[in-house]
């Protein structure tokens, strides 16, 4: 019955019920959503449908969820916010950490790295951060823990992952946002010889191809963006893998009035993967445009075409399920 107390289980048994593949849907059906709008110029409406689709198929979930990195506030997201309680409220309560469509301008414009994302877990273990910026800095799987530092300089990062990785610096490609505020920090990257791929949105798809440099060409990422979206790309590296630093922006009495009504005390505080998202943790993406690691939706006669990764920090298990959809009406009706 809905609203009825949720059973004792743990994540683990979550597992069972087969939520990892549950969440493919979930991911699925807001990338076709999303890409039905792609090239058409139109964000809020691809973001509208993105976070429509996302929404019904998560309360289809045997779940107690309530998202803790959402759409944002309350009063100015109408659905998916953060505190909504999501699923059919009659399993276990979990933590959802999400994005429906990261990257609506990309996807208005038919860019690359549009994807729609989705973040499960044990409750308390996703860092509730508020909407502020993040400084991050991340890197791929098999790197000692000291190899970066959020608070050294770039080409000291640059020239420590370089030996690292057996290779020049000028053999290294760094992921940065492309805003006026990475101004410095570019032309210092540029200074050390370091190739760098500027992109206008994505952040999280921009974290996540550290961890395939050879599949994305992307060795480390650098710079400031969302702190949600920090979140999720740090629960990605949780079950992917990969090491990344972050550190909020609260610079304003508006940014730290956010922070205190999270519980956040230490303003200051180094956030690592493990501050992020503890415990075990269910990851799923699902290209909308393409990318360096996922490919986008593919309309075809009579079925529809998804890629996406799904993957669970503790077993450490990595699935690409390449969807071919060929019920296409379900689709349409999200």
């Amino acid at each position: 019955m809905k609203g009825a107390e949720p059973p004792s289980v743990s994540t683990g048994e979550i597992v069972d019920r087969s939520l990892a593949i549950e969440i493919v849907r979930v991911t699925e059906r807001a990338a076709v959503a999303a890409a039905r709008f792609r090239g058409r110029g139109d964000e809020r409406a691809a973001d509208q449908a993105a976070v429509d689709a996302m929404r019904r198929e998560l309360n289809r979930l045997a779940i107690h969820g309530e998202v803790v990195v959402g759409e944002g506030e309350r009063d100015h997201a109408p659905m998916l916010f953060v505190g909504e309680e999501l699923g059919d409220l009659t399993g276990p309560r979990v933590d959802i950490a999400l994005d429906p469509l990261e990257g609506v301008t990309l996807c208005a414009k038919n860019q690359s790295n549009a994807i729609a994302v989705v973040a499960i877990a044990e409750p308390g273990t996703l860092l509730k951060a508020p909407d502020v910026y993040m400084s991050k800095i991340a890197i791929g799987p098999g790197y000692a823990p000291d190899t970066v530092h959020l608070d050294a300089e770039p080409a000291l990062n640059l020239r420590r992952l370089a030996k690292a990785k057996g290779v020049s610096v000028s053999e290294i490609t760094a992921c940065i946002l492309d805003r006026p505020r990475h101004a410095r920090l570019i032309e210092a990257v540029r200074e050390t010889g370091c190739a760098i791929r500027l992109i206008s949105d994505g952040d999280i798809s921009g974290v996540i191809d550290v961890a395939r440099p050879d599949e994305t060409g992307v060795d480390i990422y650098l710079g400031s963006g969302g702190a949600p979206e920090g979140v999720l790309a740090a629960a990605a590296l949780k079950c992917i893998g990969g090491f990344m630093q972050g550190r909020l922006i609260l610079d304003q009495p508006d940014a730290r009035r956010r922070a205190q009504d999270l519980g956040i005390k230490d303003f200051d505080r180094l956030y690592g993967v493990d501050d992020m998202a503890r415990g075990d943790v269910f990851f799923a993406a699902t290209g909308v445009t393409d990318g360096g690691l996922l490919a986008g939706v593919r309309f075809g006669a009579g079925a529809i075409f998804t890629d996406t990764i799904v993957t669970r920090s503790s077993s450490g298990t990595i699935r690409r399920i390449q969807g071919e959809h060929r019920s296409t009406d379900k689709f349409h009706l999200g």
